[in-house]
């Protein structure tokens, strides 16, 4: 069977997902990344970035959750775009790879769990989050999905990092400048697959103190402040 290394994070949810669209059998594993445990030992040998969603097929491991989509669409031959659009396809599925992701990501790290506030900082990633999730509205305005006039893999990884959008881009008041995404949003979460992928939460009381242990594990860099 189908392991899934997870957390309740972004990432993580994008694939739980996808699994739960497709109703491939799965064991989902825990990861409790405020406990550490994705620098153990065992889980770097799966993924030596330390991070999760990871996935163990038949003895094929797949980190990084596009790639995970990616592959498991390829295997599932499900939810992949129509051949005519692989090509933007791709282009959107790494845009929010590289863009959305990180920069939203990087929005909630520096408003929510820096040391102390950096104002450069804090400006910096607002206005990239905000920026990158506006191309991402402006791109929906005229097409249901994101690709193909069709639900795919690509909607599932924006839904995965839009259901962290109001925590990154500071409170449900920014739904309102973004009713694109906003609507794409309520359609997923409307499947009963996304209904099944949120009550993942239900299997394993991940901790949820910020206390120094998980600062250790979630932000080691922060260790070389105190040399």
């Amino acid at each position: 069977m189908l392991k899934f290394y997870y957390s309740l994070a972004p990432n993580p949810m994008k694939v739980a997902l996808f699994l739960e669209e497709v109703g491939l059998p799965y064991e989902p594993i825990p990861v409790d990344t405020r406990k550490g445990e994705q620098h153990a030992s065992a889980f770097t040998a799966l993924n030596p970035n330390a991070k999760v969603p990871v996935i163990v097929d038949d003895g094929t491991t797949v980190f990084d959750s596009n790639a995970i989509l990616l592959y498991l669409a390829e295997k599932t031959g499900q939810f992949l775009p129509a051949a005519q659009d692989r090509g933007p396809a791709l282009s959107w599925l790494m845009f929010v790879a590289s863009g959305v992701g990180p920069f939203s990501g990087q929005s909630v790290h520096f408003k929510h769990y820096a040391p102390e506030p950096v104002p450069y900082a804090i400006n910096r990633y607002d206005f990239e989050a905000w920026r990158h999730w506006k191309i991402l509205n402006a791109h929906l305005a005229d097409r249901p999905w994101m690709i193909s006039e069709r639900y795919t893999l690509l909607d599932m990884a924006v839904w995965g990092w839009a259901r962290a959008l109001p925590f990154a881009l500071g409170g449900v008041e920014a739904w309102a400048q973004l009713p694109h995404v906003k609507r794409l949003f309520d359609a997923v979460n409307e499947r009963p697959a996304a209904q099944r992928a949120a009550a993942i939460k239900d299997r394993y009381a991940f901790k949820t103190e910020m206390d120094d242990e998980a600062r250790r594990a979630m932000f080691p860099q922060n260790e070389r402040l105190k040399a």
